[in-house]
Formats: C-alpha cells, sequence, structure tokens
C-alpha cells in the first residue's frame, strides 16, 4: 500500500465550444482556468476520459497537494460520465472531488461551499451524482442569481454575464479560485469561514 494521498480532482463544470465560454453556466470551466494558469498548467485533452486535464499541484514542494483539473468535453448534462472516468483513473474518492459550478440560488459574486447534498435542478451536479455513485463530493457554488422578470431560466444560465456583471466577473472568478485552493490546503469549515458572507447580526 502506497502512502502517497489520491489526488484532488477539481471539475470545473460547464459547457465546450466557444460560444458557451463566457456563459453564466460556464463559470466553473472559467475558475478552472484561472486555477491552471496559476499553477502554469496547461488543459489536454484526456486519453481516457472525455476531458480536458491539467496536472500538477497546488504549491511548491513534494508535500504540496497533488492537483487534476478538469473540464469535461460532454454538454453540462452528460457531466458524470467523464468526471467518474477520471475518479476511477486516478483513484480519486468522492471525499477529495471539487466541483465547481454556478448557482442560480445565490445572489451573484456570492460563494458558498459544502460536502454533499442535492443538486437543486443542477444538471451537471445531478450528473456528476448519478455516475459517481453519490452525492458526497465538496461544492464551489459560484452565484449567478435568478434571472429578471420572467426570463426562464434555462435561457439565463445560457447566456452571457452581463456588461454590468463583467466589471467585476475576472475579480469574482478569482476569489473562487482563492476559496477552491483554501478548501484543499484548509479544509471545508475553515474555508467556509473565509469566503462565506457574513450573517447580519
Amino acid at each position: 500500500m502506497s502512502d502517497v494521498p489520491p489526488p484532488w480532482l477539481v471539475v470545473g463544470l460547464g459547457n465546450p465550444g466557444a460560444e458557451y465560454s463566457r456563459n453564466r453556466h460556464n463559470a466553473g470551466f472559467m475558475v478552472a482556468e484561472v486555477l491552471a494558469a496559476r499553477a502554469g498548467l496547461r488543459f489536454s485533452r484526456h486519453r481516457k476520459a472525455v476531458a480536458e486535464v491539467a496536472e500538477g499541484r497546488l504549491g511548491i514542494g513534494i508535500d504540496a497537494p497533488r492537483l487534476i483539473l478538469a473540464r469535461p468535453l460532454t454538454y453540462m448534462n452528460l457531466s458524470g460520465g467523464p468526471v467518474a472516468g477520471l475518479a476511477q483513473f486516478y483513484r480519486t474518492p468522492l471525499g477529495r472531488i471539487v466541483a465547481v459550478h454556478d448557482e442560480l440560488d445565490i445572489p451573484y459574486g456570492q460563494l458558498r461551499m459544502k460536502l454533499g447534498g442535492g443538486e437543486g435542478g443542477h444538471n451537471g451536479l445531478r450528473s456528476m451524482a448519478r455516475s459517481l455513485g453519490g452525492r458526497d463530493f465538496l461544492r464551489i457554488r459560484f452565484g449567478i442569481g435568478r434571472p429578471p422578470g420572467r426570463q426562464d431560466p434555462a435561457d439565463y444560465v445560457l447566456s452571457d454575464f452581463s456588461a454590468v456583471e463583467r466589471k467585476e466577473l475576472e475579480y469574482l472568478v478569482d476569489r473562487a479560485a482563492d476559496a477552491v485552493e483554501a478548501v484543499i490546503t484548509q479544509g471545508l469549515e475553515a474555508a467556509q469561514n473565509t469566503y462565506h458572507p457574513a450573517v447580519p447580526q
């Protein structure tokens, strides 16, 4: 038995293709791209799974956590197959899988982190839970807020961030990447204490 811990598998959820690249639904892809850039990693097609991956370490030194960044190349509602394939390939247990995704039920710009729970109508999470055989993976939830007026939520998530939202988007994506790193290096509770909004007294 090896004493080397399995790598962390951080999955940015989104849809492949340039036409979707700036959609609200692709917030997870955006965060994964920032994490890869910080670590000096490049995505390349995985030989066993329908996904792009970037492999490296989170930090410097042999004790730095091993990190697999992944972007499934299927559409969002089929994300689970590639994620399950990667988890099997890298022997990553559920508790070391981190899904980064957009969240309608959280105001724009806010972050929430949790372990397990329901899917809240998110097709990517539903597909992951089905393919992985469980829900007990970590989630970094990037708030995109509810659609204005009577706009269909399905249309809203597949539209680009507004001009007003884009003014803060780079900062917010960067902050979400910080939160992913904190979950891995400090643990979920410490990351929640840092990145969850303060509760009014």
